[in-house]
């Protein structure tokens, strides 16, 4: 854009600036509440009083035309709360107009007063200044103060003399101090705010990293187990023809059609898990100081009673009721009711010292019942470590299944985690919201 067009355009958006009549109330404060309006407002009173009298007394203006400038002047603050900008040009030709009225008495003999500013004009300018420059920009706070200067010295120069130069040097600069720190308020405060901003984003990024990479850590898990069977597939097509005495030519084809694609599919499998396992997690799975090797077998419910063991073996009393037929569940939930008990453990451990656990596992007609209960803490929690993991995988296991968790605080202070794992897939409960505490 060449020069010429951004002075233009400049000029046209100063312009709008200094002509904006819309409502520009102060940034509300929780603590300060109606403090800042109730302060201007008996501020504002007073410059009236001391306006009236001042220009009745000092200079001799008749109060019919004394109180109508003070009001003026007065008012000017009390604007400035929701209009800023149209407070400061009532203040602005307040302050010309009473230097007018008050300049035929400036050389009669036997009168005090300064020119071209009174006292309670000098107050009501500078508070118009300073509530205008918290909440206008830069550049239109900038002018406001240029334009105070000019029309201060103008009136000085045209109408007065030297003896009343002292009182525009010193409204000239106590105008630029207060709109200095007007702006360094209302910049620190934009700051403040663009921090706090900053901040939020980066707690959403966080927790949605931290959602992927329990997602990522899920399917893993669960690719494996896909992998598994799909190996078994293909080793089970092949050896199939064997079982047979002079197997028929169609089974031969079919059954290595079926071996082909087992091979394809785990080679697809391969794949995937070389993409999710590319970039591993800088945290150890559920919080552990050590998880499994990445091509362990993924655990299942028959290996429940080696970690409850190992449980008691870290200090923690654990108890486990069995109730309902055990039936052959997919290795998905197997695999999810697992971890779930892991973590509900493992979280006893970093959050209740010295409680105890109770497990709950009831075998229904139409899936897995989960329940790990513990006690109230004996003794207080030390730092835990953890990233918060925990409560967002269990959640994640169990809506990709279908089901249902709640965890939630117990009258006694304990906690519980209740979980429902459908064996289909397929909830037959309706999802609820819990308070969620890890």
């Amino acid at each position: 854009m060449p020069r010429g067009h951004r002075m233009l355009h400049w000029l046209r958006t100063l312009r709008e600036d200094l002509g904006t009549v819309h409502p520009q109330p102060l940034p509300r404060s929780v603590r300060l509440r109606r403090l800042p309006y109730v302060a201007v407002c008996v501020i504002a009173f007073g410059i009236l009083m001391g306006a009236s009298l001042y220009l009745h007394d000092n200079v001799g203006l008749a109060y019919g035309y004394a109180v109508p400038i003070g009001l003026a002047q007065s008012g000017a603050p009390v604007l400035a709360l929701h209009r800023p900008m149209p407070a400061w040009w009532l203040s602005i030709g307040a302050a010309v107009v009473c230097a007018a009225a008050m300049h035929p008495a400036v050389g009669e003999e036997g009168l005090n007063f300064i020119w071209p500013w009174t006292p309670a004009g000098i107050v009501a300018h500078l508070l118009v200044l300073l509530l205008l420059a918290l909440r206008v920009p830069t550049r239109a706070a900038v002018a406001t103060l240029a334009l105070t200067a000019l029309a201060t010295w103008t009136v000085q120069l045209l109408l007065g003399s030297t003896r009343e130069q002292p009182v525009s040097v010193l409204v000239t600069s106590l105008s630029a101090a207060v709109v200095a720190l007007g702006i360094l308020v209302r910049s620190r405060r934009e700051t403040h705010a663009e921090l706090g901003r900053l901040t939020a984003l980066t707690a959403e990024e966080q927790a949605r990293r931290m959602l992927l990479e329990e997602r990522s850590r899920i399917a893993r898990e669960l690719h494996d187990v896909v992998a598994h069977h799909m190996s078994v597939i293909s080793i089970q097509a092949q050896v199939a023809p064997h079982l047979v005495t002079e197997p028929p030519q169609e089974l031969k084809e079919n059954l290595a059609g079926i071996r082909q694609n087992a091979l394809e599919a785990l080679n697809e499998l391969r794949l995937v898990l070389g993409v999710l396992r590319s970039e591993p997690s800088s945290e150890p799975a559920n919080g552990q100081d050590a998880g499994p090797a990445p091509n362990a077998p993924q655990p299942t419910l028959d290996r429940l009673d080696a970690l409850v063991d190992n449980t008691r073996a870290a200090g923690l009393t654990v108890s486990v009721e069995v109730t309902g037929e055990r039936r052959p569940l997919p290795p998905g939930v197997e695999l999810s009711a697992y971890r779930i008990t892991q973590e509900a453990l493992s979280n006893v451990l970093r959050h209740a010292p010295g409680a105890t656990a109770e497990i709950r596992l009831e075998h229904t007609r139409t899936g897995l019942r989960l329940t790990v209960l513990n006690s109230p803490p004996q003794q207080p929690a030390p730092p835990s470590p953890g990233a918060g993991h925990g409560l967002l995988g269990m959640h994640e296991r169990t809506a990709m299944l279908g089901g249902v968790l709640t965890t939630h605080r117990l009258p006694d202070g304990g906690y519980e985690v209740s979980a429902f794992l459908p064996a289909d897939g397929k909830s037959t409960q309706r999802p609820t919201t819990s308070q969620e505490t890890e």
